[in-house]
């Protein structure tokens, strides 16, 4: 199993990727929130019982601006990101053009590319 500092890396190598400045408060709070996920996906499926109350818990702000301050990095991301990263990541929005995944959706995948990262990597 690998420790929270080893997630905390994976992520941010992904989030940079995806053109996640790293200046936001969003970029910290959505790094927490898929170290979070990384470690027990269900966390995804209640964002706004366990994962905005949690993050604003440890940031000491509130759930509202956590939610918009993620909500403002995937905005940001999704304008100036790498395209080729979103297209395998989240085709389905792109070809359906439903617009941007929601901050749960884009949540999830990130985690779950850093699981499948961290699996590859450990064989």
């Amino acid at each position: 199993m690998y420790k929270k500092n080893e997630i905390e890396q994976f992520v941010s190598q992904m989030m940079i990727d995806m053109g996640i400045p790293v200046h936001l408060k969003g970029y910290h709070y959505m790094r927490s929130a898929v170290v979070m996920a990384v470690q027990d996906m269900k966390v995804v499926g209640s964002v706004t019982k366990l994962l905005y109350p949690e993050i604003a818990r440890q940031y000491g702000t509130t759930n509202g601006k956590v939610e918009r301050a993620i909500r403002n990095a995937i905005e940001i991301s999704w304008e100036r990101g790498n395209r080729r990263t979103f297209d395998r990541m989240f085709g389905y929005c792109m070809e359906s053009g439903q617009g941007r995944p929601t901050n749960s959706e884009y949540i999830a995948a990130i985690a779950d590319a850093v699981c499948v990262c961290m699996k590859e990597a450990a064989s």
